[in-house]
């Protein structure tokens, strides 16, 4: 068995592949609903526009949502982070997956978007698997135009003109506003503590 890394045609997936590999994951990258059969985790990655969620259809929403529900590990980074929400103003009638309260929105401001580089992560102050062992003063690597709401599960924000939610978590549920895979010592310590959940819900 092995993590389940979902191809629906919006994500660099080499990167995401390398740094799990790195960390001493096994990753099989799957394009069919039927692929989640087995996997001992979830990863939905993406980077671009919120419309391309649309290609998660009913089918996939049932087997992810079955999935959680046996105990399976959700991780969503970037793009599927922020489908992990109701929705985004970005596709106004495209529906996200509803596991987090609450719309992504537009970063604007008198700063530049998209929002690009390097920036700070302020971690809550409650327990967090997800960033067990990584200092309060860790930054991360970004590239996006919307973010989402910070809400009760935010485990970590940043602030690009406005807070945001950098990280969510909630039972074995996950995701990561930025790119763990480019996010060095930072990335690569998260990605390893996801999978220590990963090992422990097994």
């Amino acid at each position: 068995m092995s993590i389940a890394l979902v191809d629906y045609g919006a994500g660099n997936l080499t990167s995401v592949v390398k740094a799990f590999k790195a960390v001493g994951a096994d990753v099989s990258v799957i394009s069919a609903v039927e692929g989640l059969d087995g996997a001992r985790a979830i990863v939905v990655p993406g980077v671009g526009h919120f419309a391309a969620t649309t290609s998660l259809g009913p089918e996939w929403r049932t087997g992810i949502q079955s999935a959680i529900g046996r105990g399976v590990p959700l991780f969503g980074i970037c793009l599927g982070l922020q489908w992990l929400f109701e929705g985004s103003a970005e596709a106004p009638d495209a529906p996200g997956l509803g596991l987090m309260p609450g719309r992504c929105f537009r970063l604007e401001g008198e700063v530049k978007v998209p929002h690009v580089g390097w920036n700070g992560l302020a971690l809550a102050a409650r327990p967090s698997r997800l960033f067990d062992g990584i200092p309060t003063d860790s930054s991360a690597y970004f590239t996006h135009s919307y973010a989402a709401p910070v809400v009760a599960d935010t485990i970590a924000t940043t602030t690009h003109a406005v807070p945001f939610s950098s990280a969510v978590e909630r039972g074995l549920v996950f995701g990561v506003q930025f790119h763990p895979e480019k996010s060095g010592r930072t990335g690569l310590r998260l990605l390893t503590n996801f999978l220590r959940v990963v090992q422990g819900a097994a």
